[in-house]
């Protein structure tokens, strides 16, 4: 993997854990000369992995609207910053960079970014690893709805096994480079 897009909050959260891992997983990513392709707001968790992945040295690539540019949130320092005119086009943009897709905690457009990812791998419009960072616990009421689906019959299992889940970046990235597309949905 040359690239990775991380989809994360544009506030801190209410815990410190959560930068504190974010911080980790950019040094990590650096250190693996892996570029980072996110949202391009120096704000939150987004500015967070950011400032530590270009500590380190390391490349990143955000890609943001130009409305939320121009409320200047966009971080300035960047390796390189790709300016787009809709938040549709901003998705489809790191969808096209990125070799695999991360979520972090954040709120619902953190969701919607990565449900995007998760349905087109499951229809076969995507054929790239995403996980789930689940940081102290974050997304064990989602990964129960994930279960709730399969046992309703509105997911089928290998559907549900499309995304990974761990709570340590570095088993993550073990799971994600091991990652085979699974076989077009068919109805």
């Amino acid at each position: 993997m040359k690239s990775i897009a991380v989809y994360c909050g544009s506030s801190l959260g209410a815990s410190e854990i959560y930068k504190e891992q974010a911080i980790l997983l950019g040094k990590f990513l650096a250190q693996e000369k892996i570029t980072l392709i996110y949202g391009g707001a120096s704000v939150g968790i987004m500015g967070t992995i950011a400032d530590a992945i270009l500590k380190e040295g390391g490349s990143v690539i955000g890609v943001i609207p130009t409305f939320l540019e121009q409320r200047e949130i966009a971080h300035k320092d960047l390796t390189e910053l790709i300016c787009v005119d809709t938040m549709h086009e901003r998705k489809a943009k790191m969808m096209e960079l990125a070799d695999g897709f991360i979520a972090l905690p954040g709120g619902p457009g953190t969701l919607e970014e990565f449900f995007e990812v998760f349905t087109w791998n499951q229809i076969g419009l995507l054929q790239k690893p995403c996980g789930i960072l689940n940081i102290n616990g974050y997304y064990n009421k989602l990964i129960e709805l994930f279960d709730h689906m399969v046992a309703e019959k509105f997911l089928q299992e290998r559907s549900r096994n499309v995304f990974y889940v761990d709570d340590n970046y570095e088993s993550l990235f073990s799971k994600m480079r091991t990652y085979e597309p699974p076989a077009i949905k068919t109805y």
